[in-house]
């Protein structure tokens, strides 16, 4: 392998791991507004099907009162709902 093909690869492997951190740092998402893809995108640990089950829940059940009622939803435990605490918005820019 010659220096150039080295230097490719590692650059490509240095980006993919950026964007994999960003990734799993999640950032702010109104649970009672936000779509499923926003939900999945947004919440660490939280992947399409869990962002649908929230979504589905929170259009049988009304809106979310408090970020504890997420426990509520099927497959959303405590250890979700901790290292997501921060960036769960019940409104618009407002962590309550």
């Amino acid at each position: 392998m010659n220096s150039k093909t080295l230097t490719t690869k590692l650059l490509s492997a240095a980006i993919g791991g950026l964007f994999s951190i960003s990734a799993l740092a999640g950032f702010p998402v109104n649970i009672n507004s936000a779509d499923a893809v926003e939900i999945a995108q947004a919440l660490d640990g939280v992947g399409q099907s869990k962002a649908e089950a929230i979504v589905a829940y929170r259009d049988a059940n009304g809106p979310f009162a408090t970020k504890e009622q997420l426990t509520s939803v099927r497959g959303i435990g405590l250890a979700t709902l901790e290292k997501n605490f921060e960036n769960i918005m019940l409104e618009n820019g407002q962590a309550n």
